[in-house]
């Protein structure tokens, strides 16, 4: 495949302990107490629709302290093991890649550009950049008319059943980013990544 769109969390960062500690704590604050495990079933789609799923009350008030808590907790972010050196090859070898996240900018600017993660990518899109988060396709759609890229060599990379709805809802392959040691739940992905490696011979 020519074009490759990638999530961020849980693809290509490891971030579900700082988003869901911080939520956790939020919640805790204001006497909500939920199982960590309720909390990471929403991990992976746009903020705002996960507090919505979750019925939290008091919306607005919790989606900022949950973003601004996630600074006590970015010591815990990670990039996965070889995602740095696939990202270089596919970039070698004339490969077109893109990010399309459930980030908001502030967050991917902390998390992506700071570490210099976004020097592999044509594009990014991130959450104010589209009308409707995933499942909806909204943001791969946006991402690839950016590319100008036709869904017939576009992958799209992810880690959840909200990428894979994203994936086949925009008419691309869904490709599992098996590398972050989770398994598909319920779906068939188009293709399975098991390392970063995986990438460029698939």
């Amino acid at each position: 495949m020519q074009n490759l769109i990638f999530d961020l969390d849980g693809t290509l960062l490891d971030t579900e302990t700082m988003y869901m500690r911080a939520l956790q704590a939020v919640l805790h604050e204001r006497g909500i107490n939920r199982p960590y495990a309720e909390l990471t079933a929403t991990f992976g789609i746009p903020s705002r629709d996960a507090l919505v799923r979750l019925q939290i009350p008091d919306l607005e008030n919790v989606l900022t302290a949950w973003g601004d808590r996630t600074v006590a907790y970015q010591d815990t972010v990670s990039i996965y093991p070889g995602v740095r050196t696939a990202l270089a090859k596919l970039r070698e070898v004339g490969a077109n890649l893109a990010i399309m996240t459930s980030k908001r900018r502030f967050e991917y600017e902390r998390d992506v550009v700071s570490v210099g993660l976004d020097q592999y990518f044509k594009v990014s899109v991130v959450a104010e950049n589209v009308d409707h988060g995933k499942p909806a396709p909204d943001g791969i759609l946006l991402a690839m008319q950016r590319l100008g890229a036709d869904p017939a060599s576009t992958v799209y990379v992810g880690d959840t059943a909200y990428d894979y709805t994203a994936a086949h809802a925009a008419g691309v392959d869904f490709g599992f980013a098996g590398w972050n040691g989770k398994t598909p739940v319920n779906y068939q992905p188009d293709r399975l990544y098991m390392t970063p490696g995986d990438l460029l011979i698939h």
